[in-house]
């Protein structure tokens, strides 16, 4: 038995989702999309949600700030605000950094993205009780903050299913299906049933390079184990901008019950892990870490204490930044391997994956999509920052 689609979206996490919405945005509505367990229960929900434009590849930054613009507008798209609190974003750097972080704000303020140097006084005031002493200069974005990646994702097939979308949960894919000249032409389900579609998009995550590799394509994409913290002060956390420490290598965010989501920034000694069998706490060490951190970056805490913890998997490649373009065969197309930055870009990623798969091109300003192709890595041509911050290039 099959069915016949104009477009298949393997994947319902929050990217496969945006490309849906995207899709059917430009009247592409003869669309499916296949989810093996429940809408955004795969990595969508370990992400932390935090919304920012302070990249050194200026596309991503671009992106971000499309992304912005987006959850800014959310309760009018959508009809749901995607719990996106607009609460700031804050870069604090040490004083080897200060000359990218000054080449990277400089970048940003071209591409119209609202940024400024503030000092010292300035985020003693927009977070209290912070130790700053061993911290140089800071960036801070007022339009930057937190959102909700399921709340995110759940806005995207919402919004896409009253366009005419179908979604279909508890649909695992088997492999794609390929013909003799090498052009993907669906997929094959796990009950043995066939879609067949003009086009196949792969939005699996970490999952993504064991289907791609079944029609001959590599990528090399693996899933590095992301470590959660959250503490509770003792005392509720008052709304504070996110910050980024990259004198301490970590990064703060406040939950919504006033606690803190500690993670790490730190990715000089990645871990990997198989997405499909980890154990969804945080290590000893990393408490220990995130204890000694917090200890030193915010020492008033009154009566501090670790209420849990939790694992997810960034879905990285070797420049730690996506794939969003056609595969290396007719018919497939790649959206994978997004490093961590996925959850502030998905609006742009959907935007840019609708525009290349009907147009072949896109209008989304100050992005170019041969940034993201999959051949770079084989050309030697990476997506790297021009003015990476030391200790901390790699998510920059």
């Amino acid at each position: 038995m099959s069915e016949t689609h104009s477009h298949v979206i393997v994947g319902g996490g929050l990217e496969g989702l945006a490309i849906a919405w995207s899709l059917a945005e430009r009247g592409e509505t003869d669309v499916v999309v296949l989810e093996r367990d429940t809408l955004c229960s795969g990595m969508t929900g370990k992400s932390s949600g935090v919304v920012r434009c302070h990249y050194g590849a200026p596309s991503l930054a671009a992106m971000s700030w499309y992304g912005v613009e987006i959850f800014s507008r959310a309760a009018e798209i959508f009809g749901d605000d995607m719990g996106f609190q607009q609460c700031g974003y804050l870069v604090g750097v040490g004083a080897d950094n200060l000359d990218p972080l000054h080449a990277n704000v400089a970048m940003m303020r071209g591409l119209g993205i609202e940024v400024d140097l503030v000092g010292h006084d300035t985020v003693a005031d927009l977070w209290p009780g912070l130790h700053l002493d061993d911290f140089a200069a800071f960036a801070y974005e007022p339009k930057g903050g937190r959102g909700e990646a399921y709340l995110t994702g759940m806005a995207f097939a919402a919004t896409a299913r009253a366009l005419g979308v179908r979604i279909r949960q508890s649909t695992p894919v088997r492999a794609l299906l390929q013909r003799p000249d090498g052009r993907v032409y669906g997929v094959e389900l796990g009950d043995g049933s066939q879609i067949h579609a003009d086009t196949v998009v792969l939005a699996t995550g970490p999952w993504t390079p064991a289907l791609a590799a079944g029609v001959g394509v590599d990528l090399d994409i693996r899933a590095q184990r992301a470590q959660l913290v959250l503490v509770d002060q003792g005392a509720p956390t008052p709304v504070v901008p996110v910050l980024s420490d990259l004198a301490g290598l970590s990064y703060l965010c406040r939950e919504p019950n006033g606690e803190i989501l500690f993670g790490n920034s730190d990715h000089s000694a990645p871990q990997y892990l198989d997405p499909d069998d980890y154990v969804n706490r945080a290590d000893e060490s990393t408490i220990d870490t995130a204890i000694a951190k917090l200890g030193h970056r915010l020492p008033d805490m009154p009566d501090p204490r670790v209420t849990g913890s939790y694992v997810g998997a960034y879905d990285v490649t070797p420049d730690y930044n996506p794939v969003i373009g056609p595969a290396p065969v007719d018919g497939l197309f790649l959206a994978a391997g997004f490093s961590g930055h996925g959850f502030k870009i998905s609006p742009a990623v959907g935007k840019l994956a609708a525009d290349l798969i009907v147009d072949g091109k896109t209008d989304l300003p100050n992005v170019d999509p041969e940034d993201f192709r999959w051949s770079r890595f084989a050309e030697g041509e990476p997506l790297l920052s021009p003015h990476p911050y030391r200790g901390a290039g790699e998510m920059r």
